[in-house]
């Protein structure tokens, strides 16, 4: 019985092995041919496309894209489950039907919300 086990976890064990094997080399390479000085601080400063960054990092911003993100996962979700029940419909039985009807009433649910947010935050 353990070795049945042991024996099916060997490939990840190589693999695993591999990869330390593989990682030793890199690791030495690569501190023996990093610069050992830091020449010029202005390199190791945090930059913004080239230019040094002013002001606060964080700012407020109106989230007003937030019902056609809701929108788009609600329907990305709905497809997905929607592909998966119509192509095997017909080899289900009709009792199959109730658990998506039920899923769709959950996912228009979403939707009604996502459309009262968006009304509410007067966004459309």
């Amino acid at each position: 019985m353990v070795g049945e086990i042991a024996s099916s976890y060997s490939p990840v064990l190589l693999i695993f092995g591999f990869a330390l094997i593989a990682m030793a080399p890199t690791l030495i390479i690569s501190r023996m041919i990093a610069p050992k000085k830091r020449s010029n601080p202005v390199k190791f400063l945090p930059m913004e496309c080239g230019q040094v960054p002013s002001g606060e990092g964080r700012t407020h911003f109106m989230m007003q894209y937030y019902a056609y993100i809701l929108m788009f996962v609600v329907f990305d979700v709905m497809a997905i489950f929607l592909f998966a029940w119509g192509t095997s419909m017909l080899e289900l039985p009709r009792t199959a039907t109730l658990p998506i009807l039920a899923f769709l009433g959950i996912m228009f649910a979403a939707m009604a919300y996502a459309l009262h947010e968006s009304r509410r935050r007067d966004i459309w």
